[in-house]
């Protein structure tokens, strides 16, 4: 069962980070989040329309990363991320790009031609969080099999 509501509701989620200042930076000055409210523990972003909240924690650099292979690439989990527009998405490609940032997968795209082609790249922020963008020319297509 499927459960959809006429407009998008918004997502939260919490995750650890180990610095609230590289937080700040880079979900700030690097991804573009306008900042809401924080704390000396925590940080709440606007991501793409839905609230992140980092929170600062000595433990957030315990665990170990793991992969699951797809594609042929070593996709990072767990992991969040946003879903685009494939011109939303090329901008950010570019501007993650251009500054240089440590891709874990490089942007490309999967499923060419085929229902649910899309635009993917993966990084991981500064406390090691993996961090997917996808970008459709056809949100629709978005759960297509």
């Amino acid at each position: 069962m499927s459960i959809q509501s006429p407009a998008l509701s918004p997502f939260h989620l919490a995750f650890p980070v180990h610095d609230l200042a590289a937080a700040r930076q880079f979900y700030g000055e690097v991804l573009g989040c306008a900042e809401g409210r924080s704390s000396d523990h925590w940080i709440d972003f606007d991501f793409f329309g839905h609230q992140i909240v980092a929170h600062l924690s000595d433990k957030a650099e315990a665990a170990q990363p793991i992969s699951n292979a797809v594609d042929g690439h070593e996709v990072p989990v767990p992991h969040f991320g946003v879903v685009l527009s494939m011109e939303e998405w090329q901008a950010m490609a570019d501007r993650l790009t251009a500054m240089k940032l440590a891709f874990v997968i490089e942007p490309y795209i999967r499923f060419k031609g085929q229902p649910g082609e899309q635009g993917t790249l993966f990084f991981r922020d500064p406390s090691g969080n993996a961090i997917e963008m996808k970008g459709f020319a056809d949100r629709s297509s978005l759960f297509a099999t």
